[in-house]
């Protein structure tokens, strides 16, 4: 291993020389109680920035074993450096002025949910934080001077704030890892206790706006109450100070039974951010986020109509039937769905790879594709109508299939009928009004009729065709990017996520990127169903982690910046992509 006054000399030695010479500082370098990895070095200033690792042994970091001693307390300590070592980035007063991309000092820190990332790993022997810095360049002209201010001083500088337990805040990193294993707890007691989901008291749901996740603040804000009917406790493995200064070790809130549940009440009163809270927290969320005691089922899946998008052999009859044309529903294919035969695909894949929870809102959904009221059914005879609606597949979701829905529902009383709990949401505050819309469906009865027929609702699988899944792009064998959060690009084809309501982080999207190819190349055969590959990546991931996402990374070099998704997610994306064929 090299020293770090050999990096000082080779920069030195290679200032003002062409771009390219850079990649002589590519190594190992010692700094004391730090080493400075640099793995992969750009191209070009505007390229991509160098993919650098600072890894710190135990002895220097000297990181309390109990803050990472399983593997969910590990990933909320991984998190909380990575955000220590942002903040730290932060705070630098390192001011380059270059081309492109010069003097950038980068870490995928996360924001509202923590989640599993490769920005920071820990083991009992070292901690390692991985990092992206943009070489400084003039033009194409190596500034060496700042590229030594950069990685030979304010790098290291940066690294022991965020790493080194003597620089660290000990309470604050003992409740954020805290908090996120009180998360997971609950979750896992959601199951057993009957629960869909759990919304804490004192919860903040509203979000400060449509385009920022952070908690909404001031006077006028109302803090979650949960109705006495819905009032449970869940236990927390790590206490927290109660408002009267006394240890709890229970966390008191609303319980969303397993079954049929209902959220209505008046326009902007809460539903949707209710709905929202629930489909966000599948994962754990940072302390003072609002929403870090709620906890929804990890199964849980998001469902909303999305016209256009493709679909590949997806058994819709239960939903949709007797199309015009005598076009196949058991298999259904189309280039172009509508919003109620999307609705309907999105749900059947769902169910394919083990969704327990449905969650739907009225205002992203297809009308006809939610119910057909009786003067409609008087009018377009079910003989002319193709759509089973969803009101009338509810019960036999949860009664067959033990699949559990909560419907966020303002203008159709008939699901009164169908539904197990109603919650109504006024000024965002919780009512039970389970009563009161069970004595109105008895007082105005409905006479609309029940429109399921002879088909029943089944579990489906299907095989993806390995062949249909071509990553080349041009000359390039391999070329697959996340460009944004919402989009993925797979060798000549755009997968279009715009619609995958729980995929909430750009890494994330990163990740399901590589799953896509990893699935392709080494998990499909032709007997493989999805299901079964998507839960493979899962125990690739539960033994490997998200390092393992980067075929391309040899030994213990940079991984890239990923954030671990959900089975859901990716197969999702998987079912976007629109050269994909099922057997």
């Amino acid at each position: 291993m090299k020293s770090i006054d050999d990096l000082r000399r080779c920069l030195a030695r290679i200032d003002g020389r062409g771009y390219k010479a850079y990649k002589d500082i590519k190594g190992e370098y010692n700094c004391g109680a730090l080493t400075l990895c640099i793995d992969h070095v750009q191209g070009d200033p505007f390229a991509i920035p160098s993919m650098i690792r600072v890894r710190a042994a135990q002895e220097a970091a000297n990181l309390p074993e109990k803050l990472f001693n399983n593997a969910i307390r590990r990933m909320a300590f991984e998190d909380f450096l990575a955000r220590k070592v942002a903040a730290a980035i932060h705070k630098t007063n390192l001011r380059i002025q270059g081309s492109g991309k010069s003097g950038l000092i980068y870490i995928d820190a996360g924001a509202q949910e923590s989640l599993e990332r490769s920005a920071a790993v820990i083991t009992r022997q070292w901690v390692e934080v991985r990092m992206q810095a943009g070489l400084p360049a003039n033009g194409r002209t190596i500034l060496g001077k700042q590229a030594e201010l950069m990685l030979c001083d304010e790098l290291p500088k940066i690294v022991q704030t965020g790493i080194l337990w003597q620089n660290l805040p000990e309470s604050e990193a003992e409740y954020f890892v805290n908090c996120v294993e009180n998360q997971e707890h609950m979750r896992s007691q959601l199951d057993k206790n009957g629960l869909a989901a759990f919304v804490a008291a004192g919860s903040i749901l509203p979000r400060k706006s449509g385009v920022d996740d952070r908690p909404m603040t001031g006077a006028n804000v109302e803090s979650f109450k949960s109705p006495d009917k819905f009032r449970v406790e869940l236990d927390i493995v790590n206490p927290v100070c109660g408002a009267n200064g006394e240890a709890n070790s229970a966390i008191s809130g609303m319980g969303i039974p397993k079954g049929v549940t209902l959220i209505v009440g008046g326009g902007y009163h809460g539903k949707s951010t209710l709905l929202k809270a629930l489909e966000h927290c599948v994962y754990p969320h940072i302390p003072g986020d609002g929403r870090e005691f709620i906890a929804t089922c990890r199964d849980a899946v998001k469902i909303r109509a999305e016209e256009g998008r493709r679909i590949e052999r997806v058994n819709i009859s239960p939903f949709i039937n007797n199309l015009p044309r005598n076009q196949n529903t058991t298999a259904f294919i189309t280039e172009n769905a509508s919003g109620s035969t999307s609705q309907a695909a999105n749900i059947i894949e769902a169910i394919e790879i083990g969704a327990s929870v449905i969650l739907l809102d009225e205002d992203t959904s297809a009308t006809n594709f939610m119910v057909r009221d009786a003067r409609m059914q008087e009018l377009v005879k079910k003989e002319r109508e193709p759509i089973t609606p969803f009101i009338d597949r509810a019960r036999e979701l949860y009664d067959n299939f033990n699949i559990s829905t909560i419907i966020v529902m303002g203008g159709c009383g008939d699901y009164f009928d169908v539904a197990d709990n109603v919650i109504m949401m006024s000024d965002y505050k919780p009512i039970d009004a389970t009563k009161e819309a069970k004595e109105i469906a008895a007082n105005h009865l409905t006479s609309r009729r029940k429109e399921t027929g002879s088909i029943k609702l089944e579990k489906s699988s299907r095989t993806p065709i390995a062949k249909s899944f071509d990553p080349s792009r041009g000359r390039k064998d391999v070329k697959i990017d996340a460009k944004t959060k919402d989009l993925i690009i797979f060798g000549s084809n755009e997968i279009d996520l715009r619609h995958i309501d729980q995929l909430l982080d750009h890494s994330q999207t990163r990740a399901v990127a590589q799953s896509i190819y990893i699935a392709a190349t080494q998990l499909m055969d032709g007997k493989t169903t999805l299901c079964e590959i998507v839960n493979s990546l899962e125990q690739i991931f539960n033994e490997k982690g998200v390092d393992a996402l980067n075929p391309f990374s040899q030994n213990e070099e940079h991984p890239g910046n990923f954030a671990r998704p959900r089975k859901y997610e990716i197969a999702a994306a998987i079912n976007r992509l629109r050269t994909m064929k099922m057997e």
